[in-house]
């Protein structure tokens, strides 16, 4: 078991609980597991009747100086109105240790599901988004990663080349698939100018949920530099003409507060390939946390590495096709 996997099995119920009253914050109700694989997150409400979410990190996956970079990133966000659940700061502090264990609090956002196909909806989403562009590309992570063809391509790749979770049977031929297409993405990559600023990163329909003041958005833990169009390609699903109509709604409230750059589209096959690389290596990275047999099990089996052979050939030649446009359908 790697360290990080043994650290999250001594995280007991009374060691949150004592975590959490560290701060003089007294949870009054239960603590409900709330589904985050990558860290270990539950919401409670407090003697005082608020309602929060402690977030427990995975060891070793980000530095201090990149978890405050977040938690900067989320506060001057907040400052400026944007509806970010933000960390809460407790006696000047918004990252906390308790016996080795770093955790912070948050407010408990409610709301319902954002509705991706109600255009009104993304059209709002949209103005949100161009908001925060507006004022996140005045600068750049110091301490977080960028994502790009290497930090999501190559490093994922290298993670397989070393897993001996791929079947023998499959192993060869997902490095060959893989490696295709992320020397593709890289190529095409070379050829684009990408904007780069500072990033939600992670910005699908699960971390947006409808207030009824409008969006509220949560969990930057992926937070990032990239290119702009990273924080939209991810709500864009369905037909292409679906996605066409998605796309005007969210670029149209964009615009209203920053610029879209329509050469940008020609990136979103792209990074949708990134993305199938990073999620496959970062199953291989957990495997050693029993969390993951249990929750992914198929990942062990043949069939898995087929389809996902198969799947990246099929973003390989998704390359080949002509981005979405801005023109009206």
């Amino acid at each position: 078991m790697n360290n990080s996997a043994f650290h999250f099995a001594g995280l007991t119920p009374d060691l949150i609980l004592s975590a959490i009253e560290s701060l003089a914050v007294y949870p009054e109700t239960g603590l409900t597991a709330l589904n985050s694989y990558e860290n270990r997150v539950y919401q409670f409400r407090c003697d005082r009747g608020n309602r929060y979410v402690v977030k427990f990190y995975r060891p070793e996956r980000w530095s201090r100086e990149q978890l405050l970079e977040e938690h900067q990133f989320a506060l001057e966000l907040q400052q400026q109105e944007f509806p970010i659940a933000a960390p809460v700061c407790i006696d000047g502090a918004t990252l906390h240790e308790y016996q080795g264990y770093l955790f912070t609090l948050f407010p408990s956002i409610g709301g319902r599901t954002f509705e991706v196909d109600n255009l009104e909806q993304l059209f709002e989403v949209g103005q949100f988004i161009g908001r925060m562009h507006q004022y996140a590309r005045n600068s750049r992570f110091q301490h977080r990663r960028s994502l790009n063809p290497t930090t999501f391509g190559s490093d994922s790749i290298a993670v397989l080349q070393q897993t001996n979770i791929i079947p023998a049977a499959w192993h060869d031929k997902l490095l060959c698939c893989a490696t295709e297409l992320q020397r593709a993405i890289a190529t095409r990559w070379q050829q684009l100018t990408p904007s780069n600023m500072r990033l939600h990163g992670d910005l699908h329909i699960g971390n947006i949920l409808w207030t009824p003041a409008g969006p509220g958005f949560v969990d930057l833990d992926d937070a990032c530099n990239g290119p702009a169009i990273q924080d939209l390609w991810m709500m864009l699903s369905g037909s292409r003409e679906q996605q066409q109509a998605q796309l005007a709604e969210l670029v149209e409230g964009y615009q209203e507060f920053c610029d879209f750059h329509p050469a940008e589209l020609k990136l979103v096959e792209l990074l949708r390939g990134l993305r199938m690389l990073h999620y496959n290596a970062w199953l291989c990275r957990r495997w050693d946390d029993p969390a993951f047999p249990r929750h992914f099990p198929w990942v062990a089996e043949n069939q898995y590495w087929q389809q996902q052979c198969q799947s990246f050939t099929e973003q390989l030649a998704m390359l080949e096709q002509p981005p979405l446009s801005l023109i009206p359908y």
